[in-house]
């Protein structure tokens, strides 16, 4: 469903365009890019000077390669445009601290941990934080669902409220999983009654 039309009359003043793609290479291992750029819809003076329309403010990129168990085994950032120019981009290198991470256990905390705050970029660590799931996406991309066992859950079962192993979409979709949410009551059991 779109979202309902908006009143009264607009004009777009700023656009924030985020893309994540996942690339499948020769060597077995896997990319995961993610770009963010940011324009304004007129002219704009900044500490650093001034932007014209639809010139980029931001237009940084960030790109781990992770082996088929998640983990990141090579980094590579880029900060194309940055509105501090020989001061935001000096930071980049300091991603190569994700080497070693794995994008599906901690790796949001550990980001966080090692390059919140003045430690990193505040826009490239905001795209670190939607690689784990670029990644996922892209995995299954290379595994077909029906080729997870039959006894073995599927990972995307309890990640989300549609995905509840006590939602009717996994009742319809997945019923083997499906865990009922109301509380089964006890059994009812002959109770002996004297009359003494």
């Amino acid at each position: 469903m779109p979202l309902p039309p908006p009143t009264p009359n607009r004009k777009r003043l700023h656009e924030r365009k985020v893309v994540y793609q996942g690339w499948q290479r020769d060597d077995g291992l896997v990319d995961i890019e993610a770009q963010l750029t940011d324009i304004k819809d007129h002219d704009v003076m900044l500490g650093s000077g001034p932007r014209t329309m639809g010139q980029p403010i931001h237009d940084m990129k960030i790109r781990v390669t992770v082996d088929r168990k998640f983990n990141v085994v090579e980094v590579a950032t880029s900060s194309d445009a940055v509105p501090y120019p020989g001061g935001c981009e000096t930071i980049t290198p300091a991603y190569h601290q994700l080497v070693g991470l794995n994008l599906v256990k901690g790796f949001r905390h550990e980001v966080t941990a090692r390059l919140g705050s003045i430690h990193g970029c505040s826009h490239l660590t905001e795209l670190t934080f939607g690689l784990p799931t670029a990644a996922i996406q892209t995995f299954v991309s290379l595994k077909k669902e029906l080729d997870v066992p039959s006894d073995k859950k599927p990972f995307q079962l309890d990640s989300c409220h549609a995905l509840a192993t006590t939602s009717e979409t996994v009742r319809r979709y997945y019923p083997k999983w499906f865990r009922s949410s109301t509380p089964m009551s006890a059994p009812i059991t002959e109770l002996s009654v004297s009359n003494k």
